[in-house]
């Protein structure tokens, strides 16, 4: 009893919930925004049926709960994801909280099965651009990122679509510029009225840095 509650209390010292299993750890209480913030457009967001329904204008929806400060280096996530016909998102890693306009810092994981885009869902946006689409709108599958030292892999449903290792960081040009492994946060992106896109079970597990 003394072990569980030293363990208990160690957890909450850094900001881990006593409810983690295996190490992972809910972002999202399936209830509200808490440990989150929103930009501009704040109504692209909302809870409905303990999810985050994404639908409206441009915004991004960013971790800034107690879990690692939110500042995470080599962890592991996971969230379940429902896509639409036609929609477009994104989920991005090693980023920072800012007002508007799309995130500068870190890498987009892509969500789209169907948009007018070409880069599908598990695309890491700009850099592996995944063609094939391996789910289907209206259906629930797991969207995974691993970042361990730097290298990023990606997952949908447990097949691995993405297996990268960051190299040539220093010669990226325009958007591109600061978009590499450091350090950060994540967020999910609103990326147009179209797309209306479904977050749930919203996980993480840090890893040894």
């Amino acid at each position: 009893m003394h072990g569980f509650c030293s363990a208990v209390l160690l957890s909450i010292a850094l900001g881990i919930s006593a409810h983690a299993q295996d190490g992972w750890i809910s972002l999202f209480n399936g209830k509200d925004f808490t440990g989150w913030k929103i930009g501009a457009n704040a109504s692209s967001f909302s809870i409905e049926d303990g999810t985050i329904k994404v639908a409206g204008p441009r915004a991004h929806l960013f971790y800034e709960g107690p879990v690692k400060n939110h500042m995470f280096k080599n962890f592991e996530f996971k969230a379940q994801v429902k896509t639409t016909p036609g929609s477009n998102s994104g989920i991005f890693i090693h980023t920072t909280y800012q007002e508007d306009g799309w995130p500068a810092l870190g890498y987009e994981v892509q969500v789209n099965q169907s948009h007018t885009d070409y880069k599908r869902t598990g695309s890491l946006y700009n850099v592996i651009d995944v063609k094939d689409t391996y789910v289907k709108d209206n259906e629930w599958y797991t969207e995974y990122v691993k970042v361990e030292g730097k290298h990023i892999t990606i997952k949908i449903n447990d097949k691995v679509v993405v297996d990268y290792e960051e190299t040539g960081v220093d010669k990226r040009v325009g958007e591109m510029k600061n978009r590499f492994l450091k350090q950060g946060t994540f967020a999910l992106q609103a990326h147009d009225p179209k797309s209306v896109v479904y977050y749930k079970d919203i996980q993480v597990r840090p890893l040894t840095e």
